[in-house]
This record gives C-alpha cells, sequence and structure tokens, in this order.
C-alpha cells in the first residue's frame, strides 16, 4: 500500500489487488464528495484511454484499476492514474434523475410497518418521508443492475433484518442501514422492503441492460 497527498482533500491510499488491478481509495465514508471524486477519476482514465487499461470499476469510495501485464505495468500506470486523481475534484458531473412508480401496499410491502413502528411515524409518514427523498446512485455491484442509493432520510435509518430473506422479488425497494436500493433480480437480502417498482433496472435485451 502507498499513499499520496491529494491536493482537493484527504490523502489517496493505493492498494494491490492482485497481480492485473490496483485500487485508488478516496476516504472510508458514504460522502457525495468522496464519491464525486471517485467518478471523476473513473472519467479521466477512460477519456485518457493510457495503454493496457482494460476497465475501472468505480465504488463508494474508491476505484479499481484492471490493466492487461502482457501491454503495460503497475509501474507505469500507477503514477499517470495518481496524477489524474491529485486533480480530481468534489464538483459532480451532470447525471440523469429517474423516476419510479411505486406501490407501497399489502404484499409489496411486508416491512412497512415494522418500519412505521421502529421509527414511531405512521405508514403513511414513513411513504411520504421515502418516496419524497432524492437518491444518488453511488455505486453498481452485488447484483446485475443493482444500485447503491444514498440519501436515505435519516429518520428512516434502519438496523437490516436480524434473518435475511432467501428471495427477494426484483422490483423491491428496500432500506437497510442508512441506505436505499430497489432489488433489480431475485435475491437474498436482509434490507426492509417498503414497496415494489414494476420498472425493470436490469434487462440483457436492452441496448443499456442497466
Amino acid at each position: 500500500m502507498t499513499s499520496v497527498q491529494n491536493q482537493n482533500g484527504p490523502e489517496l491510499r493505493v492498494l494491490s489487488a492482485g497481480d492485473t488491478a490496483f485500487v485508488v481509495e478516496f476516504g472510508n465514508a458514504i460522502d457525495r464528495g468522496l464519491n464525486a471524486r471517485v467518478m471523476a477519476l473513473h472519467r479521466a482514465v477512460i477519456a485518457a484511454s493510457l495503454p493496457g487499461i482494460v476497465e475501472t470499476l468505480p465504488t463508494f469510495r474508491s476505484l479499481m484499476v484492471f490493466y492487461d501485464p502482457l501491454i503495460s505495468t503497475r509501474a507505469e500506470l500507477e503514477p499517470q492514474v495518481l496524477a489524474m486523481a491529485a486533480g480530481t475534484g468534489e464538483h459532480a458531473a451532470a447525471g440523469k434523475l429517474w423516476r419510479l412508480p411505486v406501490c407501497y401496499d399489502g404484499e409489496f410491502a411486508p416491512d412497512l410497518s415494522e418500519v412505521a413502528a421502529r421509527t414511531k411515524m405512521s405508514v403513511e409518514q414513513v411513504v411520504a418521508l421515502h418516496a419524497g427523498a432524492e437518491y444518488r446512485v453511488y455505486m453498481i455491484g452485488f447484483a446485475p443492475g443493482f444500485a447503491y442509493l444514498g440519501g436515505l432520510p435519516e429518520r428512516l435509518h434502519t438496523p437490516r433484518l436480524e434473518s435475511p430473506r432467501l428471495a427477494v422479488p426484483a422490483g423491491s425497494v428496500a432500506i437497510g442501514g442508512v441506505q436505499a436500493a430497489i432489488m433489480s433480480v431475485q435475491i437474498p437480502s436482509g434490507w426492509h422492503m417498503l414497496g415494489r417498482t414494476p420498472e425493470k433496472l436490469f434487462d440483457p435485451r436492452r441496448s443499456a441492460p442497466f
């Protein structure tokens, strides 16, 4: 592991990830500023088209850089990537706002009443608070098209279930801890199910599957 001072924030850490990748870490929190710097570096590396880089994988707070060792080496690529990282700021690029219909009722919302009881709110208040927030996609992972969402109102922060469900339907709208999510495919989950959307977040037949 190496550390590098970042002129726009805390020092960066570079971590090994096997013999064909390394990770540039900007911090250790779920934070819009950190994530904006990750995405800025992600875009910069793609735009630079450095020989040997195969793929970049952005997360909440870090960027993993995959490279082909037959074309380039970490020793060659790391200084170039770090030079880009040192100049990244917290300005987020323009994004797209998605509005998704959600049914917060009956079989589609098995945990809604429990969340209302935990948070000492009515079901109607929970729905209004959850539906009225604007969420940020911090990263996609765990399952195809599964987006980890930040921006869950603090009053809805809720510990995850003690016993995860083995199968949660695709489209389920959920909260867990300080985060929100929509299940892109059927998966096991310990998050609280508040509703369901008919929209498909993942469809491999589309030109843009996610």
